[in-house]
């Protein structure tokens, strides 16, 4: 609130509730007050008619006024003139008539200010109408009774009741003047400021004897040109005498009344006597010479003289009333007093707010903007008219006071419409009256967007699973990014980035829906060959510019059970069966020989058991179901075959399992350096026949002998052809780094009645785990009876990279 130094120091002032300071700014170098801009224009003139230029007048460009949005406002909030932007031309807008705009007050000035913006001015000017003689008098009656007793004096002077002429200064009225006549002549009187009144003079002593009656016709002139006139009859009615004229208690009577006051109050009462007795001492009360103003607002009761209100007053449209009364007693004798009526203001008006001009639309992040500029009024007085404007705390917008009771609204700083795209401000506007009253103006404010958010991605990095050989085309997932700007700035565009692998064909993996961030795999993957790969999607606004982010996006391959176990020892190679050795003296828990297979999967996809499917005589060999090792179940005994024949299955725990069989011959003999020549059926044909057949047996023993040496001279040169092949590239290439060395070695530390050297070879260029072949080197057997060491079947595995 404003104190009461600040009110009487400067009159209206407007402060906000947030101690808004109250100076007037004037804003831009505003020529307020300078005096600046007085024009004048005839009343009545045509619509469109010339006032001046303001181009000219204001020193401005020809475009100038265009681009700073130049507006003229009327104090009484209407426009009279018409500003053409273009030309600078200040038109009027409509016929002005002096009398409504006025009334009787001279000269008739409307006050306007003139705006532009860029920066913001205000330019205070004014219009004075010209008064045209466009009314003629008017008396209030066309005819006035005059009652004159007969023995009046020579040079008595009547005041006659004036004629009322809306037009002023020279065109109003100047002169009265009467009829011939022998009697009377008129007489102007002055003495009231502004204001001429006509006052007959007796001439000639009047005989009621000789004529009881006078008609004489009173014509009122004003000064214009050609002048106008009214008339009015004065009729003289000649009376016998009455020796006492009445007598008003006071010659002026002083009266408050509050311009709120029912209709039907009696304002005030006079009060005149006569000391005459009879008709002569009755008094009738009239109003004397009351404009059509008076008669309509107040009446009088001929009897009483009291005065009463006939419609309620208006402080703002007449402050003050001056009533003149008249006391006629039965002779028609007179007196005359006046009656000052002085209306007091209410609080009975609210205080008004004009705006001259408004934005409802600001952008984002712009610095101090103004949205509105307006003008605040009360048309009570005193304390009544003082106000006191204000907007809601807690808003980024300041009310600042400028000259002639203009106020800005204005943002206090940079709006974010990401915390609030909207804001309903109520400008208020309260009087100090009692009760006091107050007028409320709503603004809404829209905050237009501006492309300052990047989208965001709901998660910095993503993880999609999907499991191989899928379908293409197959939606693995999606990825969503927010953008919390408004309109295009809002719409988000996805996009795959490059990948951190340049080596990766992303483009051909990969692909996604550029309007709602749909990830498709387009085509199937495997596994074996690429288990996880990563790359950056990106969101793109439709802003100007645009903005944007980015995100990781890791893709993780699940495994599934294709790959079936691949058996890597005992070969299966369509060669010659691979037979191992086993004493008839071994022990229950004998070693005879390890099943090696690998899966090309993962997890319990890989997972290998083993069993023994079929067998040439059952229950003398088991395999153990999880590392694949054969051996003897029993003790072996003369009557046991000595070939064996081991049909093995080796199946993983994939769903659905997959498996793969392998054959494992196995010769049992008295010791390894007997010497391994026939087979056990040739020999038994042999024994059967021995005693005919000693021919065939010869033949048989040769044949033996020449097998055997064959097979010795055989072993050798296989020996020495696989190390000699060790190097070449076309019969197997193992890429360097994949494998500590050419062979896998499994020491022949355990119960084995061998050491194995096994030749490992992955398919060239295949990019998978698939083995292209795989042999045995068996080197010379040096020693009977030793032990397989099985702990070291694990490093064996892991030394491929796979678990068995």
């Amino acid at each position: 609130m404003c104190s009461e130094e600040a009110m009487e120091a400067g009159g209206l002032r407007c402060p906000r509730q947030r101690q808004v300071l109250f100076i007037f700014l004037f804003w831009g170098g505003s020529f307020a007050g300078s005096g600046f801009g007085r024009y004048s224009v005839t009343e009545e003139t045509e619509r469109g008619s010339f006032v001046a230029n303001l181009v000219t007048d204001l020193g401005l460009g020809d475009r100038e006024l265009v681009a700073r949005g130049a507006r003229v406002v009327f104090d009484d909030n209407k426009q009279h003139l018409l500003l053409d932007s273009h030309t600078g031309d200040l038109l009027t807008n409509e016929k002005l008539d002096r009398e409504k705009l006025c009334g009787s007050t001279e000269p008739c000035v409307l006050y306007f200010q003139i705006l532009v913006d860029n920066p913001f001015q205000i330019y205070q000017a004014e219009l004075t109408v010209s008064d045209i003689n466009d009314h003629s008098p008017v008396f209030q009656n066309k005819e006035t009774v005059l009652k004159i007793i007969e023995n009046t004096a020579e040079g008595t002077t009547f005041r006659l009741e004036r004629a009322q002429d809306s037009d002023g200064g020279l065109n109003g009225i100047q002169n009265y003047t009467i009829n011939a006549n022998s009697f009377f002549h008129i007489k102007i009187n002055d003495s009231d400021a502004d204001m001429i009144y006509p006052e007959l003079v007796l001439d000639k002593a009047l005989d009621r004897e000789k004529q009881q009656e006078l008609s004489l016709t009173l014509t009122a002139l004003d000064g214009g040109s050609p002048p106008r006139s009214g008339t009015s009859t004065i009729r003289i009615v000649i009376l016998d005498v009455n020796d006492n004229a009445p007598q008003f208690s006071q010659a002026v009577y002083q009266t408050q009344v509050l311009e709120n006051s029912p209709v039907g109050s009696i304002i005030a009462k006079v009060s005149a006597g006569d000391i005459d007795s009879g008709v002569y001492a009755d008094i009738s009360y009239s109003f004397f010479d009351a404009s059509e103003d008076i008669r309509t607002t107040f009446q009088i009761n001929p009897f009483s003289g009291e005065i009463v209100l006939r419609v309620l007053l208006d402080y703002e449209l007449v402050k003050s009333y001056k009533i003149s009364i008249q006391a006629i007693d039965g002779g028609g004798l007179f007196a005359r007093c006046t009656v000052l009526v002085e209306v007091l203001d209410a609080n009975d008006n609210p205080p008004e707010l004009i705006m001259s001009s408004l934005s409802n639309h600001v952008p984002e992040n712009s610095p101090e903007t103004i949205l509105a500029v307006f003008r605040i009024k009360d048309r009570d007085s005193g304390e009544n008219g003082k106000m006191i404007c204000y907007i809601q705390d807690n808003l980024p917008f300041l009310l600042r006071p400028s000259v002639e009771n203009f106020y800005i609204l204005m943002t206090e700083g940079a709006l974010d419409r990401e915390s609030q795209a909207e804001y309903n401000i109520t400008i208020t506007v309260t009087d100090l009256g009692t009760p006091r009253l107050k007028t409320q103006h709503n603004i809404t404010v829209l905050v237009s967007d501006v492309n300052d958010n990047a989208p965001a991605f709901t998660q910095t990095s993503y993880t999609l699973f999907i499991r191989e050989n899928n379908s293409p085309a197959l939606h693995m997932g999606s990825v969503s990014a927010t953008d919390t700007d408004a309109g295009a700035n809002a719409q988000v565009t996805y996009s795959l980035l490059q990948p951190q692998d340049p080596s990766l064909p992303l483009h051909s993996l990969v692909s996604i829906n550029a309007d709602n961030g749909h990830l498709f795999a387009l085509r199937a993957l495997d596994f074996e060959a690429l288990q996880a790969f990563e790359f950056l999607v990106g969101a793109t606004d439709r802003g100007a510019p645009a903005l944007s982010s980015q995100a990781l996006v890791r893709v993780q391959v699940l495994d599934a059970n294709d790959n079936a176990p691949f058996v890597l020892y005992p070969l299966q190679n369509g060669s010659a069966p691979c037979t191992e050795l086993v004493p008839r003296a071994a022990e229950p828990g004998y070693l005879v020989s390890k099943v090696v297979a690998v899966d090309g999967d993962s997890g319990q996809n890989a997972w290998l058991s083993y069993q023994l499917l079929k067998a040439t005589e059952p229950g003398l060999f088991g395999v153990w179901a999880h590392n694949g090792e054969v051996r003897t179940a029993r003790l072996l005994s003369e009557r046991d075959a000595a070939k064996h024949r081991l049909l093995l299955l080796v199946k993983d725990n994939g769903e659905p399992p997959l498996s793969a069989s392998v054959t494992l011959h196995v010769l049992l003999v008295d010791g390894f350096s007997q010497a391994y020549l026939p087979l056990p059926e040739a020999a038994a044909g042999a024994a059967a026949q021995s005693d005919p057949l000693t021919v065939y047996l010869v033949i048989a023993l040769a044949s033996v002998s020449s097998l055997f040496l064959f097979s010795v001279l055989a072993f050798i040169a296989v020996r020495l052809c696989r190390r000699g092949r060790a190097g070449l590239v076309g019969g197997c290439s193992v890429p360097e780094g994949h494998f500590p060395g050419h062979l896998v070695d499994v020491s022949g530390t355990g119960t084995l009645s061998q050491s194995y050297q096994y030749e490992v070879c992955l398919k060239g260029g295949s990019g998978t785990s698939e083995f292209k072949f795989l042999k045995p080197i068996l080197p010379n057997i040096q020693e009977q009876g030793f032990e397989r060491n099985s702990e070291e079947t694990p490093a064996f595995r892991n030394s491929f990279g796979f678990n068995f």
